[in-house]
């Protein structure tokens, strides 16, 4: 479906009068170098996306792409525009989970064409903040809500790195806490959440890098704003790299910790045997019944083996616990 269309004449949204999808109308405004019409789809169906691309002049295997979607970020060349993919991301607290999405980037003379997966990342506040910023700015052309989409989703990574060191601090505090964890799970499941994290961040950088080298006829005034989005980039990519290294200490650390529970467990379990052990064999001593005892014949026998039973499992539990096995 179609969810915005708009001409964008002299730096600013243009009231042109027509239907989402009069898109000879919303060409014909385009006049003045910089004028450019920005067409935003979400989940179109083979049949809308034909349709833009007929009008358009849109290369096949570009919209092939942007229709099954689960591409990795890349950008390619081909006769007549430019097409960018970017994933996007967003965090699910409850289940340390990070969803994907994904916006394909049609870029023209005088259109950008946006076609987006995903339910997590609305492309309307970056669209709002453009309009709404230095006429400047959106007067350079397609390349201006190139600029604006990316970096919204690049500070959309910002914030989901940002829960991720979140959830990676208490795993720590869990690990290293003095109560029986189980946080293995968690662990595993965070890192194949960053591994997510990873496969948008990492092939992004080599396109914004190019946007920022004036790949495409960039104007010089706009490629400080794709070398500022190639920074955001590099420092999510230094968190990433740093989650996953506490992780993997923090899943070390908790293997040593497990191990340590288990040693201590085992001295337990092993004292509390020989506290068994030890009135076991007397008893068995006594319950041999041979004639020569004379205990057998004493009058306080039983009461004796009873109090050296008990004297010798309390003689065992003191030193026990001052060896620190209880």
């Amino acid at each position: 479906m179609i969810v915005d269309s708009a001409l964008y004449h002299g730096g600013a949204r243009d009231r042109i009068d027509c239907a989402p999808h009069d898109y000879a109308t919303l060409r014909s405004g385009v006049k003045d170098e910089g004028d450019f019409v920005w067409l935003g789809l979400y989940q179109p169906s083979q049949y809308e996306l034909e349709e833009v691309a007929e009008a358009f002049g849109l290369h096949p295997l570009a919209v092939e792409d942007a229709l099954t979607a689960h591409q990795r970020p890349k950008l390619e060349r081909y006769e007549g525009g430019m097409f960018l993919v970017v994933k996007t991301l967003w965090y699910v607290d409850a289940e340390d989970a990070v969803e994907t999405g994904e916006v394909a980037f049609f870029i023209g003379p005088d259109y950008v064409i946006t076609v987006r997966h995903g339910r997590g990342t609305r492309l309307a506040p970056a669209r709002e903040l453009l309009e709404n910023s230095d006429e400047q700015l959106l007067a350079e052309g397609p390349y201006s809500a190139v600029h604006a989409v990316v970096d919204y989703i690049v500070d959309g990574y910002v914030d989901v790195a940002t829960e991720l060191t979140k959830d990676v601090d208490e795993v720590e505090t869990s690990v290293f806490s003095d109560e029986r964890t189980h946080d293995s799970a968690r662990i595993y499941r965070l890192r194949r959440e960053i591994a997510e994290v990873r496969r948008a961040v990492m092939p992004l950088r080599e396109p914004v890098r190019r946007f920022a080298n004036g790949e495409g006829g960039i104007d010089p005034d706009l490629r400080p704003y794709f070398r500022d989005v190639l920074d955001h980039l590099a420092s999510i990519v230094e968190s990433i790299e740093n989650l996953e290294t506490l992780l993997s200490s923090a899943f070390e650390a908790h293997l040593a910790q497990l191990s340590l529970q288990q040693n201590d467990d085992m001295r337990k379990i092993s004292a509390g045997a020989a506290m068994i052990v030890v009135p076991t064999l007397i008893a068995g001593i006594y319950g041999m019944n041979f004639t020569h005892m004379p205990e057998l014949d004493w009058r306080f026998g039983y009461p004796f083996a009873l109090l050296l039973m008990g004297g010798v499992i309390t003689g065992m539990w003191i030193f026990f616990r001052r060896s620190g096995w209880f």
